[in-house]
């Protein structure tokens, strides 16, 4: 067939699936303001669904709730997480997971992690690393990305921000933690609160891996 096949008033093509049991129906606007022309590729392709064209799929973000002590040294926020959920917080998709600090991954994909920390002490002046870690065989973490806090003598007091791109490859070994490095073991807490982020992150899935 040769020429222009035309479907007037609105009207539907309709595509049965291989049992006739099924349709899909393909409808225009009830307005166009001017032609339009939809030109196929030369290719062997799938249409892909509302949930994989462009925009963010997955969207959250995490605080601590209180001032917490963790201690010298090393130390990793094992505990104290809370989703945020004031202020009127938005999230896209499924969420992260949390166990004792770890934090899952809900589908594989490319992760934009931005996470920041308020700490607070009663000492003299100190530098305290504010640490991203990951591991990518749900054993051994490595720092991903690093901010120096220094820890102000005038109110005790310091902040730091860091960020990472993480493309998560399979959901049951590539995991998420945050650490301090306490360099003067001075002891510092992260301060934490259930009504606003001082200490916490957001996760944004950028697309598939």
């Amino acid at each position: 067939m040769a020429g222009i096949i035309e479907v007037k008033d609105q009207g539907k093509l309709r595509i049965y699936d291989a049992d006739n049991s099924n349709y899909i129906d393909i409808v225009v606007p009830s307005t166009v303001s001017s032609n339009r022309t939809i030109t196929l590729p030369d290719a062997s392709f799938t249409v892909p669904t509302a949930d994989t064209v462009g925009g963010i799929t997955m969207a959250d973000g995490y605080r601590q709730n209180a001032d917490v002590n963790h201690g010298t040294g090393d130390p990793v926020l094992d505990s104290n997480w809370e989703k945020i959920d004031t202020n009127s917080f938005g999230f896209i998709g499924t969420g992260m997971s949390e166990s004792s600090g770890i934090f899952t991954f809900p589908a594989t994909g490319i992760y934009y992690i931005a996470a920041q920390c308020s700490i607070t002490d009663a000492s003299a002046t100190n530098r305290v690393d504010w640490r991203i870690q990951t591991t990518v065989n749900n054993s051994s973490y490595a720092d991903n990305s690093i901010s120096h806090m220094f820890i102000s003598s005038s109110n005790y007091k310091g902040t730091g921000f860091c960020s990472t791109i993480f493309d998560v490859q399979n959901t049951s070994n590539y995991k998420l933690r945050f650490a301090l490095y306490d360099i003067n073991n001075v002891n510092p807490a992260t301060i934490g609160s259930s009504s606003e982020t001082f200490t916490g992150f957001m996760v944004y899935r950028l697309g598939d891996t």
